[in-house]
């Protein structure tokens, strides 16, 4: 514009030629460092608007207080101020995400983010601790599918109730929250799965405890109380009846004594079934601890101890009391019903992978007795509550009768450290029990052991 109007006056000849001359060449000049200027500042505000971008706030400040035209200036203050408060913002919603990560995170009961496919997008601790490798079998679980699906289809909140079979039975209370909108992270629905399996076990545990203590205590105590009775009429002065009867009476309390402690310490042990252990424990010194407690019996019966344990046999995950009870019961067992001036064979010995025994590495404790062992019939049902073969096994010795208890506490407490319990017995060739023990714990089941032989029958827990 300049340029045209000092033309326009050269041409009118209101401005001399060499005037108009240097006035155009001046309005050039000045055009062209305006233009430098300008293309300097807008590289300026291109580079402040990629540093924006990266929220490098020290390129961002740098580049903002170079620009020479105040226009370019202003614009790219306000992309600085712009710049740092969506950052500002951003790094909030960053907290606002880790906060809300670790309250799931933590929560006590397992959670999983579901996306619209129905696949998880996120897992909690505590679902990954309860189901881990299990999880894809939990999610088809026909009734949980259901209620995942309606809850999709309605946009409502359902719920389920889950048995869980393996690797041992839980019981698991589960609820499907869509979320409208989606999640952050894409998820669409939220499943609780809320473990109920202790509640039942108590539920359970207070009838089945009144109901086998009230049909298991009767005879006892209703002994008790016919010699209580008979030393306070007939037998008052009868002072050899006195001794006979006080000595029953005293057995029969043993026994009650007993029986209590066993249902007690079954209750615990079922309470507990569905939670591994977290520990690691060495056998070999905990089994030499608990024989240590057996060698006045040993002695008295003159039994041979024949032990074949591995001194360097690696540790296992385990809870080092249940697993002294699991010995205490088997050995007390083996002289219970082995032979007078017999022997007991106890072997430790990392187990072999494959064939009869899971395919994982595995510790196989091991003891046999050589009484008049167990008829196949019987075996299937010896780790029940109050199941007893002892006139079969103790050939009319009724003095070691015992709670029936004791096989039933050790498969509850294999089952807890995801073993196996074996069982192995020939009428007049004596017993083996054998228990395989992982050493180390996953969510998958053990594999049932195969059959050896025809003539031998097994079980496992």
């Amino acid at each position: 514009m300049p340029t045209a109007v000092l033309c326009g006056l050269w041409l009118s000849g209101l401005l001399p030629g060499l005037a108009a001359t240097v006035g155009v060449i001046l309005c050039v000049l000045a055009a062209g460092a305006v233009a430098v200027i300008w293309v300097h500042d807008v590289e300026l505000l291109s580079e402040t608007l990629r540093q924006a971008a990266l929220e490098n706030t020290t390129a961002l400040s740098a580049a903002a207080a170079a620009p020479r035209l105040p226009s370019i200036e202003r614009v790219t203050r306000n992309i600085e101020r712009l710049s740092r408060t969506l950052a500002s913002r951003a790094t909030l919603v960053g907290q606002l995400l880790a906060a809300n990560e670790a309250i799931v995170e933590r929560l006590p009961d397992p959670l999983l983010v579901l996306g619209a496919d129905r696949q998880v997008r996120r897992a909690n601790a505590a679902a990954r601790a309860a189901f881990g490798a299990d999880m894809p079998a939990v999610l088809r679980h026909p009734d949980l599918r259901g209620a995942i699906e309606a809850a999709f289809s309605k946009r409502a909140t359902q719920t389920a109730e889950l048995v869980l079979p393996v690797p041992v039975q839980r019981e698991v209370a589960a609820s499907v929250l869509v979320m409208d909108p989606p999640l952050a992270d894409g998820g669409h629905a939220i499943l609780v799965l809320s473990d109920r399996t202790r509640e039942r076990a108590v539920e359970r545990m207070r009838a089945d405890f009144v109901a086998n203590a009230s049909h298991e205590l009767r005879t006892p105590l209703a002994s008790v109380m016919g010699f209580i009775a008979t030393l306070q009429g007939p037998a008052r002065d009868d002072v050899e009846a006195r001794e006979r009867f006080l000595a029953i009476m005293a057995e029969q309390s043993e026994r009650m004594s007993r029986l209590i402690d066993d249902l007690m310490s079954l209750s615990r042990i079922e309470l507990t079934e569905h939670q591994p252990p977290s520990e690691r424990v060495s056998l070999p010194p905990l089994i030499t601890r608990v024989l240590a407690g057996f060698e006045q019996r040993i002695t008295a019966r003159a039994v041979t101890l024949m032990l074949d344990i591995a001194a360097d046999a690696p540790s296992v995950v385990a809870d080092s009391d249940q697993m002294a009870q699991v010995v205490t019961n088997l050995v007390d067992n083996a002289l219970k019903y082995g032979r007078d001036a017999g022997h007991i064979r106890i072997s430790l010995a990392p187990a072999p992978q494959g064939g009869r025994w899971p395919s994982r590495a595995g510790l196989l404790f091991a003891v046999a007795d050589d009484g008049a062992g167990i008829a196949r019939e019987h075996i299937p049902r010896l780790t029940e509550r109050f199941y007893r073969v002892d006139k079969a096994r103790s050939r009319g010795r009724t003095e070691i009768s015992g709670t029936g208890l004791g096989l039933a506490i050790i498969k509850h407490i294999v089952n807890r450290h995801r073993g196996v319990l074996a069982i192995e017995s020939e009428p007049g060739q004596g017993s083996t029990f054998s228990i395989w023990l992982p050493l180390t714990l996953d969510r998958a089941p053990p594999e049932r052991p195969a059959d050896r032989t025809p003539d031998k029958t097994e079980t496992a827990a």
